[in-house]
């Protein structure tokens, strides 16, 4: 039985696992390979051979699970590393969602009662109003200081 503490564990080496060698996988197409740490260069030395006896998405799979046991360990997991990831069946091909476009918002009313697509008509009162108190403020400031 795995306990929760060694099943957090497991995630977080299994994201970091993926995470890693994703970058490495890229340092070493961008021939960058030689500023990796040599545990890293380790690793993408195993996958080159397992490219060698199986197929690209094999060897990246053996591959990310030899970092993960090995991060588990490091991380602190106690005895074998628990299946962090459900293995989908051999039948599925794609894993690409459809895209579903989402429904539309409801027009709303905004502070002057005029709908969202309606900025192009006259705004009421207010600002009108607005103009008037500055007026009335500049012409009172006006004849109180004479």
């Amino acid at each position: 039985m795995v306990k929760a503490a060694d099943m957090l564990i497991a995630r977080r080496a299994d994201t970091r696992a993926r995470a890693d060698f994703a970058t490495w996988k890229m340092m070493a197409k961008l021939n960058g390979s030689s500023a990796l740490p040599p545990e890293a260069q380790e690793f993408l030395a195993s996958y080159k051979n397992l490219l060698a006896q199986m197929s690209e998405g094999e060897a990246t799979e053996a591959t990310i699970g030899a970092i993960y046991k090995a991060y588990y360990a490091e991380m602190g997991g106690a005895g074998t590393p628990p299946d962090v990831r459900p293995r989908p069946p051999e039948t599925a091909q794609d894993n690409v969602t459809a895209f579903r476009r989402p429904p539309p918002k409801p027009k709303t009313t905004s502070f002057f009662g005029t709908g969202t697509a309606a900025g192009t008509q006259k705004r009421p009162l207010p600002v009108a109003l607005i103009f008037t108190c500055l007026v009335v403020v500049y012409v009172g400031i006006r004849l109180y200081w004479r």
